[in-house]
């Protein structure tokens, strides 16, 4: 064995390892049903486990009949009893940017005042920067091609230099997670070039400008030119104020209700919603939306199609195609079933920026996927519920649209979410009582220890 080993050398003894402990932590499927396990917390009509109270945010999915039934309805999706849809037309009708005031909200459960909003970015503003040399001694240091790590890392190093990083009193909490929500873009922007700029590129590290929003800081401190258009800077902000909560249920806040029950601090537990949120599964589902169309348009020789279209889909579906994982990317959800409010919101202005970048056939071809995904979804498989087009299908089209890397479509979740985290994390502080801790049923069996020589 080689004294001086490469990092990920993969031995055989390593992975004869991994096929030993397959073989002795199989669990017999049956199992399941017989311990009656909620498997995912969810039930076997989809419905979740329920395991806490929030006044955050609330989903509408389904309505209720007298005789108490259930139907599925349009999807609604509320921020402390608003509808996110009034959050979105209300900023744009009055042509400012509305994520601040989502934050706002969110955070402190009712909607600013005009000064209140202006003190809030101007706060957001003034904790939108790092401390002297962490960028050199941080994220230069060691870059990774991984966006989602090196921001987790980054998120673990500030607490290096807050000396107040254990303080968990609700206003120590409510700095730290205006800091994180201030300094989310510079972390994720940073990082990208950090990596670029190892791989052989220019390094471009703009200084973030108070007065922006973070949509437009976002752009400013990506592009080399810091130059966008106004609808580029607002189609972002709307793609933010979508992806800022989405209800204590999902995967990335319920761990930060967790680690928070757990009374650690705020730096590890926002890393631990980031690990969490990277999952091609929760964040990263929108870069495999795009790397699907990509593929489809590869193999499609007509995007319109339609019965070319159709075949590829129903290949995807019988794991035939592209990743071979038997999914139709962006189609779907734990919770929505007639439609995603979050991609209803978004397709019209995806249609409008697609005319804007020439990309109308694109657009189309989205729109077609759209109509014969859920289609053929229901035809070929069992399903509880209906199938609609999720947040996920249009938002990846939009930040390829932008120019954004792929590198940083999931730290684009992240720069929303964190002020969803950040909500939950203090709501959860206020609330604490016991540590969230579920029950696991042992199903294997006892055995007698045996001595070394015996074995």
């Amino acid at each position: 064995m080689a004294t001086n080993p490469n990092y990920s050398d993969m031995l055989p003894e390593v992975r004869a390892m991994a096929s030993d402990a397959k073989r002795h932590s199989r669990i017999n499927a049956g199992d399941y049903a017989k311990y009656d396990v909620k498997r995912g917390l969810r039930d076997l009509n989809g419905k979740g486990v329920l395991a806490g109270l929030t006044e955050i945010s609330d989903i509408h999915a389904k309505d209720k009949l007298p005789d108490g039934s259930e139907v599925p309805c349009e999807g609604k999706l509320y921020f402390r009893g608003i509808d996110v849809e009034e959050l979105v037309t209300g900023a744009l009708r009055e042509k400012r940017f509305g994520f601040e005031e989502t934050v706002y909200l969110l955070l402190l459960g009712h909607l600013p005042t005009a000064g209140e909003l202006e003190e809030f970015r101007r706060l957001l503003g003034y904790y939108r920067t790092l401390p002297n040399n962490f960028v050199r001694d941080v994220i230069l240091k060691a870059p990774s091609g991984d966006v989602m790590n090196s921001l987790a890392r980054s998120v673990l190093n500030l607490a290096s230099y807050d000396p107040k990083a254990d303080d968990i009193s609700l206003p120590n909490v409510m700095r730290q997670c205006l800091q994180l929500i201030a300094v989310f873009p510079l972390l994720s922007v940073y990082g990208y070039q950090a990596y670029q700029y190892k791989e052989g590129s220019s390094l471009y590290i703009h200084a973030p400008r108070p007065e922006l929003s973070a949509a437009e800081n976002i752009l400013h401190l990506l592009r080399p030119n810091s130059e966008y258009s106004y609808w580029e800077a607002h189609v972002l902000d709307v793609c933010l104020t979508l992806h800022a909560e989405h209800g204590g249920g999902n995967n990335s806040t319920f761990t930060t209700h967790v680690v928070t029950s757990s009374g650690t601090d705020t730096y590890s537990c926002m890393a631990a919603a980031l690990a969490s949120l990277k999952g091609p599964r929760h964040g990263g589902a929108n870069i495999k939306v795009v790397e699907m169309f990509e593929d489809m348009k590869a193999h499609v020789r007509d995007w319109k199609d339609e019965d070319e279209v159709r075949a590829y889909l129903q290949g995807l579906l019988d794991k035939k195609g592209f990743d071979r994982s038997g999914l139709i990317y962006g189609m779907g959800h734990a919770v929505y079933s007639l439609s995603d409010p979050r991609a209803n919101l978004l397709r019209s202005f995806v249609e409008t920026l697609s005319r804007e970048k020439g990309r109308q056939e694109e657009y189309q071809l989205y729109s077609m996927v759209e109509r014969l995904g859920p289609e053929i979804i229901s035809g070929g498989r069992r399903m509880y519920k209906g199938v609609s087009a999720n947040v996920d299908f249009y938002s990846g089209f939009v930040y390829h649209m932008l120019d954004l890397p792929l590198q940083l479509y999931t730290p684009i979740f992240a720069i929303a979410r964190v002020a969803g985290w950040s909500a939950h994390r203090i709501e959860e502080l206020i609330n604490m009582g016991k540590i969230i801790r579920p029950a696991y049923q042992y199903v294997g069996s006892h055995k007698p220890y045996l001595p070394l020589i015996q074995r």
